[in-house]
C-alpha cells in the first residue's frame, strides 16, 4: 500500500486480496475450498466395510443398465411406452439396488434413474435398501443413492396421495404394491438414523445422509444441496464454494416436522461432540439453517445451548470464553452460522455479553475474522451498527493490509443494509486506498477499490513516506489498462452503488474510458458493477446514461464476450428507443462478425438486427411496442 504520513505502514503496499471471500487466502488459516470441506465425503474414513462384503455387479448388469439409461434420455419425456420402460428398468434396479449402490458406475446410474422413476418404484427401491442402511449410508458410493432417493421428495411428495389411491385399488385387484407409503420409509429412515445418531453424524459419509434427511424433514433444500450436481464431479466443481442463495421450500407432512423436532433433541444429548467434532459439527450446521426456515422457536433454543455451553468454559485471558472458540477451525465454523440465524435482540446482546471491545483482534486474527463477517452480514438495527462501526472504522487500512478484506466489504454492506454511516465509511475507504487527498485523487476511486490497490501501487508510483501526495494525472490515468477486477473488489463497488448517495462512486465510473469500461464489463467481477450500475434504485437515469455512453463503440465487442454480452442484454432492456437505435446501429456494422459468434449471435437475435437493417420501419414498431409494454407493466408494478 502506498501510504503517506497518516499511517506508519510500509509504503507501496499491496492490499492482499482473496477472489474466494477468503476462505482459501494463503496464510488465512482456512482450508482450501473443497479440501477439508467436500462437496461429496471423501474414500478415506473408517466406517466404509471391506470391498468383498458387498454384492458384486457384474459387467453384463453394469452394461444393461448403462444401455437401458441411455434409451431412457432419448425416450419422449411422456407417453406409455416411456412409462413401461421405465417401470421394467427400475423392476431390474430393485433386484440390483445393493450392487448398484455400492458400485461406483453403478451408482452415478442408479442417481439418475431415480430422478426418471415415479413414486412406486422409488419406494421400492428404497425398501430393497433398507435393510442395509448402514452398509449403504456409510459406503462412498452408497451414501449419494441414498441422497439422490431424499432429494426426490420435493417431486414426489405432491404425487404420493394420488399414487397411494392406486396403490388401494391395486391391492382390490390382486397387485403386489410397495409394503410401505414414501412418508413411512423417510420416518423410517430417520427412526433408524435417531436411533444411533452420533455414529451417523460423525462418520464421513453417513454424515452427508444426516445432513439431507434435516433438510427433507424440514421442506427446506439448502442451495449447497441444490447446486450439487448427481454423480462424479470434476476436480473444479469440487473446490467451488456453494453460493448463497435463498432455500427451496415444499410442503412436508406434520410428521416430518415432528421427527426434525425428535433431531434437534438428539443434538442437546451431545453437544460438546457437535460443537468440536468437525464431521459432526456440520450436521448442526445444516440443522441451524432448516430450523431457522421452518422452526424459529427450536433454531433459537438450539443456538442458546450452543452459546450456553461455549460461554461455561475455560476462561479467556482477553476476556469471553467465546473468543477462544472463534479463534478454532472447528467451532468457528459452527458460531458463524449461529451468528447467522439469531433474532437481532439476542444478536445484540450476545455482541454486549461476549465481543464488544473485541472486534479489532478479531478483524486481525486468521481464523476469527470470518465469524466477524458473519456478524456484520446479520447487522439489521443501527443499535448494532453503531458500536460495530465506532470499534472497526479505526482500523480499516490495517485490516486491508493484514489480507482480510472480506471484514471491510461485510462492513460496507450492513453499513448499506441499515443505512447508516455511508459517507463516513466511504471517506474512511478512500483514506485507506490513498485517494481522499489531494482531492484530484479522488476520481481514481473505481481502479484501486476494483483492485483492491493503493493508489502509489495502481499507479506504479515511488512516493517517500512522508511526501506530500501528487495530484492526479488525467493522462497518465486515462492510458493506463483497466487492472484485475477482484470478487471482492466488484462486491465493494456493488455495495457502494446501493448507497444512498452514489455520486462520487459514479463519476468515478464515468471518468473510465471506453476501453477501460469495456474490461469492466467484461471481466467475471467486473460485470456485476455495470449490473449494479442499471439495478441500484439510487442511480437517477441522467446518471446511468452519462456513464453507459463510454461504452459506444465498443458495442460489438461486448457483444462477443461471455460476460459482456450479458450486460450488453441488460443494457438494451432498460434502453429508450433513441439508445435502442444507436445501439442497433452499431452492432450493424459488424453483423457477420455477431452471427458467427457464439455470444453475438445471440444479442443479434435479442435485438432482431436482420429485421432493423432489412424493413427498418418495422423494427422501429416492433421496438415501440415493447417499449409500451414495458411501461405499462412498470406502472403497474410502481401502484
Amino acid at each position: 500500500m502506498g501510504l503517506g504520513p497518516r499511517s506508519p505502514h510500509k509504503v507501496g503496499r499491496r492490499f492482499p486480496a482473496d477472489g474466494k471471500r477468503g476462505r482459501g487466502a494463503k496464510g488465512s488459516g482456512r482450508p482450501l475450498p473443497g479440501s477439508k470441506r467436500q462437496p461429496w465425503p471423501p474414500p478415506d474414513r473408517r466406517s466404509e466395510p471391506p470391498p468383498d462384503s458387498h454384492p458384486h455387479l457384474s459387467p453384463e448388469a453394469l452394461g444393461y443398465f448403462r444401455r437401458a439409461l441411455s434409451a431412457l434420455k432419448e425416450a419422449p419425456e411422456t407417453g406409455e411406452e416411456r412409462d413401461l420402460m421405465v417401470h421394467n428398468i427400475m423392476k431390474e434396479v430393485e433386484t440390483q439396488a445393493l450392487a448398484l449402490s455400492t458400485n461406483r458406475t453403478g451408482s452415478e446410474m442408479l442417481q439418475e434413474l431415480l430422478g426418471f422413476s415415479p413414486l412406486k418404484p422409488l419406494c421400492r427401491v428404497w425398501a430393497a435398501l433398507r435393510s442395509n442402511l448402514r452398509t449403504v449410508a456409510c459406503h462412498r458410493c452408497g451414501v449419494h443413492v441414498l441422497q439422490s432417493a431424499l432429494l426426490q421428495l420435493p417431486r414426489l411428495l405432491g404425487s404420493a396421495a394420488e399414487e397411494e389411491e392406486e396403490e388401494e385399488q391395486e391391492g382390490k385387484d390382486g397387485k403386489d404394491g410397495p409394503t410401505e407409503t414414501l412418508e413411512e420409509l423417510v420416518l423410517g429412515l430417520a427412526a433408524e438414523v435417531c436411533d444411533d445418531f452420533l455414529f451417523y453424524c460423525g462418520d464421513t459419509h453417513g454424515s452427508f445422509v444426516v445432513r439431507t434427511l434435516l433438510q427433507v424433514l424440514g421442506g427446506t433444500i439448502l442451495e449447497s444441496e441444490r447446486a450439487r450436481p448427481r454423480g462424479s464431479q470434476s476436480s473444479e466443481a469440487q473446490k467451488a464454494p456453494a453460493r448463497e442463495c435463498k432455500p427451496a421450500d415444499f410442503e412436508v407432512p406434520e410428521t416430518f416436522l415432528n421427527r426434525l423436532q425428535d433431531l434437534t433433541s438428539s443434538f442437546l444429548k451431545d453437544i460438546a461432540v457437535f460443537i468440536t467434532d468437525k464431521i459432526s459439527s456440520f450436521c448442526l450446521q445444516v440443522a441451524l439453517q432448516v430450523l431457522h426456515h421452518k422452526l424459529p422457536e427450536f433454531c433459537a433454543y438450539l443456538c442458546n445451548a450452543v452459546i450456553g455451553y461455549l460461554s461455561t468454559r475455560s476462561s479467556s485471558v482477553d476476556g469471553s470464553p467465546l473468543l477462544l472458540f472463534l479463534r478454532d477451525q472447528t467451532s468457528s465454523r459452527l458460531l458463524e452460522q449461529v451468528l447467522l440465524v439469531l433474532e437481532p435482540p439476542r444478536l445484540q446482546s450476545l455482541f454486549e455479553e461476549h465481543l464488544q471491545g473485541q472486534l479489532q483482534t478479531l478483524a486481525a486474527h486468521p481464523i476469527a475474522n470470518f465469524p466477524l463477517q458473519r456478524l456484520l452480514d446479520a447487522v439489521t438495527t443501527p443499535e448494532l451498527l453503531s458500536p460495530v462501526f465506532e470499534e472497526l472504522s479505526p482500523v480499516l487500512e490495517a485490516v486491508l493490509a493484514q489480507g482480510h478484506p472480506g471484514v471491510v466489504i461485510a462492513l460496507v454492506g450492513a453499513c448499506r443494509r441499515v443505512g447508516a454511516y455511508q459517507a463516513k465509511v466511504l471517506q474512511l475507504l478512500l483514506e485507506a486506498f490513498h485517494c481522499a487527498e489531494p482531492s484530484s485523487r479522488q476520481v481514481a476511486c473505481v481502479p484501486l477499490f476494483a483492485s483492491l490497490m493503493a493508489y502509489e501501487v495502481y499507479y506504479g508510483l515511488m512516493e517517500e513516506e512522508g511526501a506530500v501526495p501528487a495530484e492526479h494525472q488525467v493522462e497518465m490515468a486515462a492510458a493506463r489498462a483497466l487492472g484485475d477486477v477482484t470478487v471482492l473488489g466488484s462486491l465493494l463497488l456493488q455495495h457502494l452503488l446501493h448507497f444512498s448517495t452514489p455520486g462520487l462512486v459514479l463519476r468515478s465510473l464515468g471518468a473510465l474510458t471506453g476501453p477501460q469500461l469495456l474490461v469492466l464489463a467484461q471481466s467475471p467481477a467486473g460485470s456485476h458493477v455495470l449490473d449494479a450500475i442499471l439495478t441500484s434504485p439510487s442511480v437517477t437515469r441522467k446518471q446511468r446514461r452519462r456513464v453507459l455512453q463510454n461504452l459506444k463503440g465498443q458495442y460489438v465487442a461486448l457483444a462477443c464476450s461471455r460476460h459482456g454480452s450479458r450486460v450488453l442484454d441488460a443494457i438494451w432492456s432498460g434502453a429508450a428507443l433513441g439508445a435502442r437505435k444507436e445501439i442497433a446501429a452499431e452492432l450493424g456494422e459488424q453483423n457477420q462478425q455477431l452471427i458467427r459468434d457464439p455470444f453475438g449471435h445471440h444479442v443479434a437475435r435479442n435485438v432482431a438486427l436482420t429485421t432493423f437493417l432489412k424493413r427498418r420501419e418495422a423494427w422501429e414498431q416492433q421496438q415501440g411496442a415493447v417499449a409500451k409494454r414495458r411501461r405499462a407493466l412498470s406502472s403497474i408494478l410502481e401502484d
